[in-house]
């Protein structure tokens, strides 16, 4: 059961950072852009210049060979008791192209939050990854 005000602030959150391993168990942690549905997680691969190809990035990689995933949403602040933060773990899952209508969803709610996505850094065909939770901690001034 997740509380309201971790909720608020899962919805309401900028910014996670996305944690994977590869196939031989090494960890991988990269910022990322997110969008909550009250259940789920999504994110997108966007037109950020990268180093390779959507395909090659290590987060894409990792999820296929291993799709266990935390998620790390943090507030710091100079006055620690005001610090807090929430983890999630769980399973990630590229969003196949054929899931047209989920694919089209997740674009939606990603393009409303990020106005840099709805100002086209966000292609209408991006990989999406869906983050399904299986255990959410949280701590500090929630």
């Amino acid at each position: 059961m997740i509380s309201g005000a971790v909720q608020k602030i899962l919805k309401k959150a900028r910014v996670a950072r996305l944690a994977t391993l590869d196939d031989k168990n090494r960890p991988h942690i990269v910022p990322i852009c997110f969008a909550y549905d009250g259940a789920r997680f999504y994110t997108a691969v966007d037109q950020k210049p990268k180093r390779s190809t959507p395909e090659r990035l290590a987060r894409v990689r990792n999820i296929r060979a291993v799709p266990r995933v935390a998620l790390l949403i943090d507030e710091y602040d100079e006055d620690w008791t005001q610090l807090w933060y929430i983890l999630i773990r769980g399973k990630a899952k590229l969003i196949p192209k054929s899931a047209h209508k989920e694919h089209a969803w997740a674009i939606r709610k990603l393009r409303a939050k990020y106005p840099q996505y709805d100002r086209g850094m966000l292609a209408d065909d991006a990989p999406i990854i869906r983050i399904t939770p299986e255990r959410i901690t949280s701590w500090g001034k929630i």
